[in-house]
């Protein structure tokens, strides 16, 4: 009787306990080229984008945008945005940037 009150006591806690969200989401969006002329418009169209994606690919407020890639294809230029919380913004300033990684061995 006694383990089976220290089991539920255990279930209970587990179902209380609320895990830690963090939100990181990687984007990738594309820019027509045709109409940018200068510096000024590709800002202002790559501001637009960001926009849109902040209000139609997303259903949370990031604290942090991130462009990580670009490349320009066939009149397009492709970019990729990593977005995070407060929580995901947290866990890239966790990370150790300047550690080299262990190398690991797979085998398949």
């Amino acid at each position: 009787m006694r383990r089976l009150g220290i089991a539920a006591l255990a279930l209970a806690l587990t179902a209380l306990a609320a895990p830690a969200a963090a939100f990181v989401v990687e984007v990738t969006t594309s820019i027509s080229m045709e109409d940018i002329r200068d510096e000024a418009q590709l800002r202002d169209a790559l501001q637009k984008t960001v926009d849109s994606v902040l209000s139609d690919a997303i259903a949370f407020r990031p604290t942090v945008v991130l462009l990580t890639h670009a490349l320009v294809m066939r009149g397009r230029l492709y970019v990729r945005l990593l977005m995070a919380d407060q929580e995901g913004e947290r866990t890239f300033n966790d990370l150790d940037l300047e550690r080299e990684p262990e190398p690991t061995d797979v085998q398949l």
